[in-house]
């Protein structure tokens, strides 16, 4: 009995303070204009608020007026950075506000939950409150409606109360109701009957719970007044409930250690929403922003009139007829599905049916920007955060880059000044692994002034500049710094090119001095063509266009004509003895190593002789020996007739028929319109065509498919026209076409099929 009487007595003493408790859901308008009423009118002088307890100095800073949201909390664990959760709020999320209020009104405030280092160290990812997931299930058996409680507990109440959804129900009844200072008590009264039908609270909310309800017990014992408990509608039962002390400490007595910094990071509007993957989020996150920030009697309307300005701005026509009409649908909708008001989803369909003339695409052109908004938070100047971090902060203002949620497209001229500056930050950050810009045709824009990008901020990537940390305080260093790692980790010579390229890009002469440097040694090493003709396309962007990136290049130059002699002297060596596989490898190489030849305006001497030594040398891969062939004829170096008398004698009846369909690939492969205007190529390949077998000819049709698949319609026609004698070839030209149609049916309507893009019978 005496220890009964002490276990109760310890309860009573942690509960001594006048504590209130007040269920909100995370990120609801409603609640938070109802708990700003309420904290008014109770003026407690402490706040306690569902959160990682461990960061509770930073959670003040909130209330900075520079602080805008939506923002969030970055905990990440000190020894690993990729190890982080975030807890973000928008400004109507009833924690924030909460905390302005606390911090306005001069009552202590902090967080309750566990700490987050418990959730790292355990590699359990922390997050804050899940909202239940939608269900449509009218009647269940015990046991699932046991789970339902569990993992939908807001659904049941919509369900019982009409609803198709717990989300709906919440908006209607609790978050775009009247004022009523009952709605606390109701919200109280409706989670205790779910909290005892449903299963005990068990492993991480069960410690969850149990943290908060020793904190509450403390502040009430420490802190003189009222306190005031902001926590999940879901979590107040449990939080009531009476529970001994020893319990509860029992209970997390081995919890997990470990070191964890904490920071503020500025967080995006799509990003509080469920679509994003985040569980406590909201269906429309620019629609909760416009409950927050409009009154209540002008919700209707306004958002009618911003969904007419999205419509205008996007080149749409929106009448005011067409407005007032949209209006009136969605009150009549609202009232047909015995709804108090029209929420977003009556104004979307109204708007559709008026405004967008039916058209549900039309709406989708502006649903993502009005819906999930475009926001992204700031931090205030006064935060302390990663290095990393600042430095981004302050380049962007320098470059006058503001990061936006939404994708946007950006031109930049790299001749300006602050165009060069733009690009160099956007590529330090792709050094870095922070892709807040992705390059658009950057293959092909690579030999102008211009660059365009597509940006869109993700909040990840503050992890993201958190983890680089350790090559650096600030982007240009901890980019240089990343490169030099990869240096060290590059396997082969164009991998080195590639980083070298990378430094230069991005302006770090540091990284770029000592990539050029483990080039340098590496050519000295390597005999392997392959690798040596890779490296040579990096090579010659910088090479060639150095000049728009302000880089000097003399060196380059001096280590690109290297390469490309070592390159030239070791080819005639490398074709020879390759099955398919190696020889499609080095033709590419091949191809890519001779373009950047041409574009660097290299000396290309040794080069070309080294490919007539291929084309000539019996042992060479056919494919090979034709690739080099081609890259002649269109240098000028082989002249058309001779370019005529080689491939009659490389597809000749005396060659191999692998070995002949080997050469054509090489020689036509993506260059067929030579055919078009090349009369003697194109009486070589036409006779041996014709003198191939049926099988052969067969078997290999997928080789002059692939040969002739970059020609347009009608160059396709052409061809067939001069083949055939069409066109206005006489009666010369159609006998021919009639002979070889007689001699060769099958074939001629095969190849038909080919430049006529039909599929082969």
């Amino acid at each position: 009995m005496r220890a009964t009487i002490a276990r109760w007595s310890t309860w009573s003493d942690r509960v001594a303070a006048d504590v209130h408790y007040f269920g909100i859901r995370h990120h609801g308008p409603g609640s938070a204009r109802r708990l700003l009423d309420a904290l008014g009118a109770l003026r407690p002088t402490t706040v306690l608020i569902e959160g990682p307890s461990d960061a509770s100095d930073l959670l003040p800073m909130l209330a900075d007026p520079a602080m805008v949201p939506p923002v969030a909390l970055l905990v990440y664990a000190s020894d690993d950075p990729a190890r982080a959760a975030f807890w973000p709020f928008a400004v109507y999320s009833p924690e924030y506000q909460a905390a302005c209020w606390a911090v306005r009104n001069g009552a202590a405030v902090r967080f309750i939950d566990v700490p987050a280092a418990w959730g790292l160290a355990s590699g359990d990812e922390p997050a804050s409150e899940p909202e239940a997931e939608p269900s449509d299930a009218a009647e269940a058996p015990v046991d699932e409606i046991a789970v339902r409680l569990e993992r939908d507990p807001i659904g049941l109440l919509a369900e019982a109360g009409g609803y198709q959804d717990g989300e709906s129900w919440w908006r209607d009844v609790i978050e775009e109701s009247p004022a009523s200072d009952a709605v606390f008590a109701a919200v109280a009264d409706a989670m205790a009957a779910l909290r005892d039908a449903a299963p005990p609270a068990e492993g991480r909310e069960a410690l969850r719970e149990a943290h908060m309800r020793l904190e509450i017990a403390k502040a009430a014992k420490e802190q003189e007044g009222v306190v005031a408990v902001v926590c999940g509608a879901w979590h107040e039962p449990a939080l009531k409930a009476k529970v001994p002390l020893s319990q509860d400490r029992d209970l997390l007595k081995s919890a997990p250690k470990q070191k964890t910094s904490a920071t503020w990071a500025p967080w995006t509007s799509p990003r509080l929403a469920f679509q994003s993957g985040y569980a406590a989020g909201v269906t429309a996150p620019g629609w909760c922003g416009h409950l927050w920030e409009t009154p209540r009697e002008e919700v209707t309307v306004r958002w009618l009139g911003r969904i007419v300005q999205a419509l205008r701005e996007a080149g749409h026509i929106a009448s005011t007829a067409s407005l007032i009409e949209a209006q009136r649908l969605a009150v009549a909708l609202a009232a047909m599905r015995d709804r108090p008001h029209p929420g977003f989803e009556e104004l979307r369909e109204a708007a559709i049916a008026c405004l967008c003339h039916g058209e549900r695409l039309v709406w989708e052109t502006i649903a993502a920007k009005l819906l999930l908004g475009d926001a992204v938070g700031e931090i205030s100047p006064d935060v302390p955060l990663a290095p990393l971090i600042e430095d981004l902060q302050r380049e962007q203002r320098r470059t006058r880059l503001k990061p936006e949620a939404l994708e946007r497209e950006l031109a930049i001229d790299l001749r300006s000044e602050g165009g060069l500056d733009r690009s160099t930050l956007l590529h330090r950050l792709l050094i870095l692994g922070v892709p807040w810009g992705r390059q658009v045709d950057a293959g092909r824009s690579r030999g102008t002034f211009r660059e365009r990008w597509q940006l869109r901020w993700e909040p990840e990537f503050v992890v993201r500049l958190v983890e680089n940390l350790v090559y650096g305080p600030t982007l240009a260093r901890a980019a240089a710094g990343r490169l030099t790692a990869h240096f060290a980790e590059a396997a082969d010579l164009p991998a080195l090119c590639g980083l070298t390229l990378s430094a230069l890009t991005a302006q770090l002469p540091d990284a770029a001095h000592a990539g050029v440097e483990r080039i340098e040694h590496r050519v000295a090493l390597t005999s392997d063509c392959g690798e040596l003709l890779s490296s040579l396309a990096p090579l010659g962007d910088i090479v060639r266009y150095g000049q728009a990136r302000r880089t000097d290049a003399v060196q380059l130059e001096t280590l690109f004509v290297r390469i490309l002699s070592q390159g030239a002297l070791a080819l005639p060596y490398a074709v020879r003895g390759l099955d398919a596989e190696a020889a499609k490898l080095l033709r590419s190489a091949l191809l890519a190593a001779d373009a950047a030849a041409v574009l660097a305006e290299a000396d290309l001497t040794d080069w070309r002789a080294a490919l007539s030594t291929v084309v000539e040398d019996e042992q060479a891969a056919p494919l090979l020996a034709g690739v080099a062939a081609r890259l002649l004829y269109e240098a000028g170096t082989i002249m058309p007739e001779a370019a005529a008398d080689l491939l009659g004698r490389m597809l000749s009846p005396g060659r191999a028929v692998a070995d002949a369909a080997g050469f054509f690939e090489g020689f036509f492969d993506g260059a067929g319109e030579r055919l078009i205007y090349d009369p003697g190529l194109r009486a070589a390949v036409d006779r041996w065509m014709q003198e191939l077998e049926a099988e052969d000819f067969t078997a290999f049709l997928p080789l002059f498919r692939r040969a002739l698949g970059n020609l347009d319609r009608m160059q396709r026609r052409r061809l067939l026209d001069a083949v055939f004698g069409r066109g206005g070839a006489g009666l010369q030209g159609r006998a021919a076409a009639a002979d070889a149609e007689a001699i060769w049916p099958a074939h001629f309507q095969r190849l038909t099929d080919i430049l006529t893009a039909r599929p082969a019978q």
